[in-house]
């Protein structure tokens, strides 16, 4: 036996939590794209004069965004390495579950399935990151 000390293990799963940091920074922006999208075609719609009810288009559009604005948020928050956004992406593909169920009831499977593969890969990337502290040293301070 040697009397050099032995290095610490590396833990296994570093390639594999950077795999599913990016697989959920992926799918967040590209939930956040969809988002921004439907927005700017109801925006379009209202212009062209389909929309029935111009208060009701404009504030859907604007919670679209809002909505598409968290998710860049988050993908932001997944590519920085920070602590916070595994709850929030949990929480809102556990969501989008019911979400594409409804849409494939409602007879546009091609969407229903877009949303549901979409939500099922971001749920499991997220669920695969181990969570983090605030006082992690891992984390990159924000620009």
């Amino acid at each position: 036996m040697s009397d050099a000390p032995t290095p610490p293990p590396r833990p296994a799963s570093g390639a594999r939590e950077g795999t599913n940091r990016l697989v959920a920074a992926v799918s967040c922006a590209v939930q956040a794209l969809a988002l921004f999208g439907f927005a700017v075609f109801y925006v379009y719609e209202l212009s062209i004069g389909e929309g029935s009810d111009t208060g009701r288009v404009v504030m859907s559009a604007v919670l679209i965004a809002l909505a598409g604005a968290g998710l860049g948020r988050l993908a932001w928050g997944w590519v920085r390495r920070a602590w916070w956004p595994r709850t929030p992406t949990i929480l809102w593909n556990g969501l989008m579950l019911p979400v594409g169920y409804s849409v494939l009831q409602a007879g546009t499977p091609l969407v229903g399935w877009a949303v549901l593969v979409v939500a099922v890969v971001t749920l499991v990337a997220a669920l695969r990151t181990p969570p983090r502290q605030p006082d992690d040293p891992q984390e990159q301070q924000p620009a």
